[in-house]
C-alpha cells in the first residue's frame, strides 16, 4: 500500500519553500488583483505561496495558509513568521465546513498547488473549495503541466532515455497512490472541466515556462542532483512512500513497502545508482551539460459575481 508519510515530507517541503520563492513571487504577483482582500493557500505546505502571496496583497490582506498535517504547517508557520499569514490545520477531505471556519470569510483568490490531487474525491474537494469564494473570486489549481526535462536523451550508458522511463514509472506511482487512497472517486476528466462543475466561469489555464541557463550554477546542480535521488529511492523496490525504504507513515505503515511492479527495471536503477554516486566518474553533480526546463499549469476559474 501506498501511503505519504507527510511528517517525513516537511523538511522537504519547507526547503522547496525557499528554492522556488522566485516562481512563488512571479505567479502571485500575476493572480493577485489590487481589490483582493483575503488569499488562501489550500495544501500550503512549507509556505511558500502563502508567503508570496501576502507580499501581492495590497495593504490591508491577510493570506490563511491551510494544511491537514500538523508537522507539514509547523514548518509553514515558521516559514512565514512575520508576515500577514494565519496557519490552519484543516483537510479537504473533510467537506466545506472545517475550511469555512478556518479561513473566516469568503476569500477573493484560493491556491492549491499539487494538494487536490491527494484528496480521495477531487471533484468533491474542488466544489468544496469554488464554495469558500467570495463573489468573482478566484480559484486557481496548479495540477499537471509537462515532465521536467534535465539530463541528455543519450547519456552512452543503459539504454537510451533513461528520464523518460523514469516519468513512466512516477506516473505508475501516482496511479497506484490515488487508488489506494481510501473512498477514492475516479476523476476521469481534466482540470479545467472540474472547475466548471464546481459553478465556476471564465475557467482558462495559464502555463508558465522555467528554464535556467546552461551550465547550470553549483547550487542549481546540488538542487537537481538531491530531487533526482528522492524520485529513485522513492521507485527503487521495497521504499515506503517517502523513499525511507520502511514502512511508516501517520500510523498505517506501507507493509512491505513498494511493490516490484510499481518500482523501476533493475537495468534503470542500476544506471542511476552510478549517476548519483558522487565516486563515480558518471555521478551526475559533475555534469555541464544538465538542464532545468519544466512547464506548470495553473488552471483558474471564478465565482460568478
Amino acid at each position: 500500500m501506498i501511503e505519504i508519510d507527510w511528517a517525513a515530507e516537511a523538511g522537504r517541503l519547507r526547503t522547496t519553500a525557499t528554492d522556488e520563492a522566485g516562481w512563488n513571487a512571479m505567479v502571485a504577483e500575476g493572480l493577485v488583483r489590487s481589490t483582493d482582500r483575503l488569499a488562501v493557500d489550500v495544501g500550503c505546505g512549507g509556505g511558500g505561496m502563502a508567503k508570496a502571496l501576502a507580499a501581492a496583497l495590497p495593504d490591508g490582506g491577510s493570506v490563511v495558509a491551510i494544511d491537514a498535517d500538523p508537522d507539514v504547517l509547523q514548518e509553514a508557520r515558521d516559514h512565514t513568521a512575520g508576515t500577514r499569514v494565519r496557519c490552519e490545520l484543516a483537510s479537504m477531505d473533510a467537506g466545506a465546513e472545517p475550511l469555512r471556519e478556518a479561513i473566516g470569510a469568503p476569500a477573493d483568490l484560493i491556491w492549491a498547488s499539487a494538494s487536490v490531487h491527494h484528496a480521495a474525491d477531487q471533484q468533491a474537494a474542488i466544489n468544496a473549495l469554488a464554495s469558500l469564494l467570495a463573489p468573482g473570486g478566484r480559484l486557481a489549481l496548479a495540477e499537471g503541466g509537462l515532465p521536467a526535462r534535465s539530463l541528455p536523451w543519450d547519456l552512452r550508458v543503459g539504454e537510451p532515455g533513461l528520464e523518460l522511463r523514469l516519468d513512466v514509472a512516477q506516473d505508475r506511482w501516482f496511479a497506484a497512490m490515488r487508488d489506494a487512497l481510501p473512498g477514492t472517486v475516479p476523476m476521469p476528466y481534466g482540470w479545467t472541466d472540474a472547475l466548471q462543475r464546481a459553478g465556476l466561469t471564465e475557467v482558462t489555464t495559464r502555463s508558465v515556462l522555467t528554464e535556467k541557463p546552461v551550465p547550470l550554477s553549483d547550487e542549481d546542480r546540488d538542487r537537481l542532483v538531491t530531487q533526482s535521488r528522492l524520485r529513485i529511492e522513492r521507485l527503487t523496490p521495497g521504499a515506503g512512500a517517502d523513499g525511507s525504504g520502511h514502512g511508516h507513515g501517520h500510523g498505517h505503515g506501507h507493509g512491505d513497502g513498494l511493490p516490484d511492479e510499481l518500482a523501476l527495471p533493475a537495468a534503470d536503477l542500476a544506471v542511476w545508482k552510478e549517476l548519483l554516486d558522487p565516486d563515480s566518474p558518471r555521478y551526475l553533480g559533475r555534469r555541464t551539460d544538465l538542464a532545468a526546463l519544466s512547464v506548470r499549469s495553473i488552471h483558474l476559474g471564478q465565482a460568478p459575481a
